[in-house]
């Protein structure tokens, strides 16, 4: 029961992923948490789920964090609800794998605003939350393509994920006064049920053979990271990016 009587606040929660398994692992620990998805239905399944199966405090609410009014929305009613908000995971992202040559203002512009503006969106929409309760833990999910040279169309995503570590940098130089924390992980190749309608074959089997771990990254794997960065045991860690790649990337 490590975050017994906190509130955490997670995007893209409600998929297979990173996001589900990082509110579970929150909600296993005591604390409360807050789901957001595009996806309306789900977003209000995993929620319910997630308070039978944990018997935690359990809210799911539709948001498109490329939308600064559904991100101020969600912000504003998780509040009103909970009179306070401890956590933030900023999990949502896509890839629209795309060669630069070929690459449409479109492609650039949903990769970006997802992974990287939506971000924005949050950490600004909960900050004075967090400051005037002295108290915050911001995690940003980035990704280890932005610390590598790619030849297979990730171009715009690797930029929105760098993009998010100097934010994130920033951000944590900025709120540390006010012991709010801010870190970012970064996932190398991980691995869920959706990740063959993503990617193709080969370009699966081409990720999963630069790990030098033997065997696939799951999302608990980053939600146990995340786990550590928001509790007290964390506290003194800020401004930080954390690789979860089994040795596929070392620095």
């Amino acid at each position: 029961m490590k975050l017994k009587g906190r509130v955490a606040l997670l995007t893209a929660a409600a998929g297979a992923g990173i996001g589900q398994a990082t509110a579970r692992i929150i909600a296993r620990e005591g604390g409360t948490v807050v789901i957001t998805d595009i996806h309306p239905e789900r977003t209000l399944s995993v929620a319910k789920t997630i308070k039978e199966e944990y018997g935690v405090e359990a809210l799911g609410m539709q948001c498109d964090v490329t939308q600064r009014d559904e991100v101020e929305a969600v912000v504003k009613t998780t509040f009103d609800k909970y009179d306070r908000i401890d956590i933030l995971v900023n999990n949502a992202g896509t890839n629209r794998p795309s060669q630069i040559v070929d690459m449409t203002d479109e492609d650039w512009e949903m990769v970006i605003n997802t992974c990287l503006r939506g971000a924005f969106y949050f950490c600004r929409a909960v900050l004075p939350f967090m400051i005037k309760q002295n108290f915050g833990r911001i995690i940003n999910i980035a990704s280890t393509a932005a610390f590598m040279g790619l030849d297979h169309g990730h171009a715009h995503y690797a930029a929105a994920k760098a993009g998010l570590m100097a934010f994130t940098r920033c951000l944590a130089m900025e709120a540390a006064p006010h012991y709010i924390t801010a870190n970012t992980i970064a996932p190398g190749f991980i691995h869920n049920e959706f990740i063959p309608h993503i990617y193709p074959k080969q370009e699966i089997e081409r990720m999963n053979q630069s790990i030098p771990y033997p065997r696939k990254g799951v999302p608990e794997d980053v939600a146990n990271t995340a786990l550590f960065l928001v509790s007290d045991e964390g506290e003194y860690i800020t401004g930080q990016t954390i690789c979860v790649a089994g040795g596929s990337w070392m620095h």
